[in-house]
């Protein structure tokens, strides 16, 4: 108790403190305070706070009334997690170019706006292109009366605002640089035609639109991508997208370092850099160049060891990134020989005398084609030299994985042997030399002036070590009652396999209720499925039935019409069932049950254990999850069962170790299980939902939408054939539940009796 005293103090002090930054009297915004600012302690670093409020501070005195400020305070802790805090600056600036013009109005759009396109781009460096991209459109379409100052708001840029996410749902950011340029150019002195342009409505802004889409974006990708990093290589991190095909002329370039290296992936502590678009080459496709660089960089996250940059001059660097590359993909290949067709697709072919010694350097030429041959075993260069050392390599990774130490003896050894006068002529042959599939090789390299914690044990690289891993995010709908249609993409839905526990506890609770058990054992076998089973009355049927026949017999002999019905045949009594219990986890699960020393979640557990034992004994197809959310950018989906899963020991340690989470956004969750629900092959497929209050979350004020958009879900698993029935433990849920689920539901208003009813009510639906 004094625990909880302490951090309610220390949370009224940090809510105080963060209302006198922010300064701001509009009502409104002390109505949702709170709860922003709750999401931005849990979001944000404490620096990252303090901007937040500052920048909230700065919109409620621009002039621009209250809406500006809410939509910032609810969108920004969501939008740091898609792109990180340092965006903040340049969105600031943004806003004070926006403010400082005509086209003031065109703020809250902007912030509206914002969310989506950060779930587009997802990291902070296209979203700076994409804030610069703003503000030249405005500077170029806003207009002026004497040619000095701006006067009038931009018809574009009104426009443009609302359509950039669906823009970038097909663009990159260099493609949407060439859209916004044409549109300029063409309809700078044409208000009307601007503004039919900037929203999509014009037929040549379309067809430009349509022009400029092309390859395969990483956006719609990273999702199978980053599962497929996952299952191939047990690697975890996270996929961020860099921009490609941008101007050297880009607004603010000369303000900002440009990367190491020009489109090509690497990786550091945030994460995979990949190009944000790949199209087709080659004969391979986008998707499969970016499954190339993937598994190339896996290879080395799995297998290269860091050198000392110090010892080697840029040309043995040069040599030895080339050899350690070849082993890398010696090993890809030895676990998945189909990489090797993508790898010799994608890999130039340089031409044995296509580069001059005596005129410039030919160390990278000499090299591509090693390269070349180690891949290739057909690549039918006749260079000595070159056999001599594919051979070597070949034979130093005959002995197993090699090391990176064992590739830069060899690339010196190279060197040593091949080196030619031209080597240090400042020219160089790049003709087919580059393989656009390997990274730049950054993570090869140490500095000595770099100490090992500054390069290697960044607070960020130690976060994403220990961080517990998801699946990327799945993006759903939600159902808008007022305007009776749907917010696409609204939610961001995680799921993950549920932390383990200890079995012992869920032994201990099905070992306090074995007296219902045995109970229930006797229902359990009047359910349970019988092998073969008679059935008569068949005109045409494998066997006579005797009794039917005779029967037949005297009607006959009688006169009157004899029942033709006098066979039968057999079939195999099964249950062709499917069921996913869905649990809500949400923080009311930790409250006490009246005159109890137990929990709701502690029930809750018993009465879970005792429905999977009941149906495990039926032998039917079934799987557990909880869901609970904290705003529509983070709803939980955690995995307890798995359909192709027993029930046994490991189960029992995940049901052990549920907790209660934050709120209940059930709406996303349903659609969720939906979708695995859909994939089983099953006669009849039941939902089950256990909740102990009505649909709510923090970011939703009107109570009322997420319960009509449960409802429309419910509707939407009708549609799919999936029957979903609801168990409530709130007293009060008639109010709401009958809404949602119509007929199907029950409240168990006893709710120390769930250990009992759940079974029960599971068998009465499937009988």
């Amino acid at each position: 108790m004094v625990a909880e005293a302490s951090h309610d103090d220390a949370w009224e002090q940090s809510l105080a403190s963060g209302r006198a930054q922010l300064a701001c009297r509009f009502p409104q915004v002390d109505d949702v305070f709170a709860d922003c600012l709750r999401a931005a302690s849990s979001t944000l670093s404490p620096a990252g706070v303090s901007d937040y409020l500052d920048c909230g501070r700065f919109l409620g005195r621009m002039g621009r009334g209250v809406e500006p400020v809410l939509i910032f305070l609810a969108e920004w802790p969501q939008i740091a997690r898609l792109v990180g805090e340092g965006a903040l600056p340049g969105v600031r600036q943004a806003l004070h170019s926006l403010a400082r013009s005509p086209n003031g109005k065109a703020i809250a759009p902007f912030l509206q706006s914002l969310a989506g396109v950060a779930r587009r781009l997802a990291a902070a460096e296209p979203m700076q292109h994409y804030l610069d991209l703003t503000l030249e459109l405005m500077q170029r379409t806003s207009g002026s009366i004497h040619g000095i100052h701006q006067t009038y708001a931009s018809p574009g840029l009104a426009a443009f605002l609302p359509q950039a996410p669906v823009l970038l749902a097909s663009l990159t950011i260099a493609g949407l640089r060439n859209w916004v340029d044409y549109g300029v150019r063409t309809h700078a002195d044409h208000p009307q035609r601007q503004s039919a342009y900037f929203s999509l409505q014009s037929a040549d802004s379309r067809a430009v639109f349509q022009r400029e889409r092309h390859g395969t974006l990483l956006v719609d990708h990273e999702r199978l991508l980053g599962l497929g990093l996952r299952a191939l290589w047990d690697d975890p991190a996270p996929l961020v997208p860099y921009p490609t095909g941008l101007p050297a002329t880009w607004p603010g370039a000369s303000e900002r370092p440009a990367p190491a290296t020009v489109d090509c992936p690497y990786y550091d502590a945030d994460g995979i850099r990949l190009p944000d678009v790949l199209d087709d080459a080659h004969g391979v496709r986008g998707i499969d160049r970016y499954q190339a660089a993937l598994a190339h960089i896996a290879g080395h996250r799995r297998w290269s060891q860091p050198l000392i940059a110090d010892n080697f001059s840029p040309q043995q660097r040069l040599a030895i990134e080339t050899f350690e590359d070849s082993r890398i993909e010696t090993l890809i290949v030895r676990r998945y020989p189909g990489l090797r067709r993508i790898f010799l697709a994608l890999h130039p072919q340089p031409l044995a005398d296509a580069c001059d010694p005596t005129r410039v350097c030919c160390l990278r030429h000499r090299l591509a084609m090693l390269s070349r041959a180690i891949l290739d075993p057909q690549h039918g260069y006749r260079d000595a030299d070159l056999h001599d050392f594919a051979g070597r390599f070949a034979l130093t990774m005959a002995g197993g994985e090699a090391s990176s130490q064992a590739m830069a003896a060899l690339a010196l050894a190279y060197l040593a042997r091949t080196r030619r006068a031209g080597d240090q002529l400042p020219t160089v042959h790049f003709t087919d030399t580059r393989v656009d599939y390997r990274d730049d090789n950054r993570h090869l390299w140490r500095y000595h002036e770099l100490s090992d914690d500054e390069e290697f044990a960044t607070p960020r690289a130690r976060q994403v070590a220990n961080e517990i891993m998801h699946l990327p995010p799945r993006h759903y709908p939600e159902w808008d009652y007022r305007s009776q249609s749907y917010r696409l993409d609204w939610v961001s839905l995680y799921e993950s396999l549920h932390a383990p526990g200890d079995a012992t506890l869920i032994d201990r609770l099905l070992a306090k209720h074995a007296r219902l058990a045995r109970r229930l054992q006797r229902l359990l076998d009047l359910l349970r499925p019988q092998d073969r089973v008679r059935v008569r009355y068949q005109e045409d049927g494998a066997d006579l039935d005797h009794d039917l026949a005779l029967r037949s017999l005297a009607d006959l002999r009688s006169g009157a019409v004899p029942d033709p019905r006098i066979n039968f045949s057999h079939r195999t009594s099964g249950r062709n069932l499917a069921v996913l219990l869905l649990l809500d986890l949400s923080r009311s699960l930790g409250d006490p049950l009246p005159e109890s020393s137990q929990t709701i979640l502690e029930l809750g557990q018993e009465a879970v254990a005792l429905l999977a034992w009941a149906i495990e004994q039926l032998g039917d197809a079934f799987a557990i999850a909880g869901f609970h959310s904290d705003t529509r950018h983070e709803v939980r989906y955690l995995h307890l069962k798995g359909f192709s899963e027993p029930w046994g020991e490991t189960v029992k340690r995940r049901l052990a170790a549920i907790r209660p989470g934050d709120s209940t956004r059930m709406g996303a969750a349903l659609r969720h299980a939906a979708h695995y629900l859909q994939a089983r092959p099953a006669g009849k497929k039941l939902l089950l939902v256990l909740t102990d209050g009505q649909p709510a979350d923090v970011d939703e004020p009107d109570e009322r939408r997420l319960i009509e958009d449960a409802r429309k879900a419910v509707g939407e698993l009708d549609g799919q054939g999936i029957f979903t029935f609801c168990i409530s433990l709130d007293r009060q849920a008639d109010d709401y539940v009958g809404d949602i689920f119509g007929r199907r539901y029950s409240v168990i208003d006893h709710i120390e009796r769930l250990p009992q009813r759940l079974p029960e009510l599971f068998m009465a639906l499937t009988r």
